[in-house]
């Protein structure tokens, strides 16, 4: 695997790069050596967030630890991908694409609970008025959501705003 180690507000160290190698190197029994990971860390206020990214053909495996302590964050997120790739693994081994160690997953315990289908429980249809992203969110203020899409006038594409856990909005638009 590939270690791509990056830090905002923060000095990556010798140190932590050998912790955070040391743990995810865990994850080779599930990928294949030419496997990219992006590792981000940051440091906010008292807040050590580690964001592990596995991106593979069309998917992304993805974890973000927050804790007062960049070591504790770094143990903890190691679990946190084998959780998410134990409880997807069906859905993973559909999707394979040559990126994932189908028998290494195949060799996982059935003892987990293993998730069905995905349930769409309720579907909703509105007509979306191009407007601005301005106006967007507040739109979804108004309607105290936490994610909003609409019409991006400006570029005419389908986008989405929502507001992030610091308080700040984000905007998803497609690529060009």
């Amino acid at each position: 695997m590939n270690f791509i180690i990056s830090g905002k507000n923060l000095e990556v160290t010798p140190s932590l790069k050998e912790k955070i190698g040391k743990k995810l190197r865990k994850l080779e029994k599930f990928f294949n050596p030419d496997t990219e990971v992006y590792v981000t860390m940051g440091v906010e206020k008292s807040r050590q967030t580690i964001e592990v990214t596995i991106p593979f053909k069309n998917m992304f495996i993805r974890a973000e630890e927050t804790t007062n302590d960049m070591y504790a964050s770094i143990d903890n997120i190691i679990d946190k991908i084998e959780r998410q790739i134990r409880k997807n693994r069906t859905r993973l081994q559909k999707r394979n694409h040559g990126q994932l160690n189908a028998e290494y997953i195949n060799q996982i315990s059935n003892t987990d609970k293993e998730e069905g289908d995905y349930r769409i429980v309720r579907s909703k249809k509105f007509s979306m008025k191009p407007m601005e992203v301005e106006e967007a969110i507040l739109q979804m203020n108004l309607l105290s959501h936490e994610f909003f899409v609409f019409s991006n006038s400006e570029s005419g594409h389908i986008n989405a705003v929502y507001k992030r856990k610091d308080g700040d909005y984000g905007l998803i638009e497609p690529e060009e």
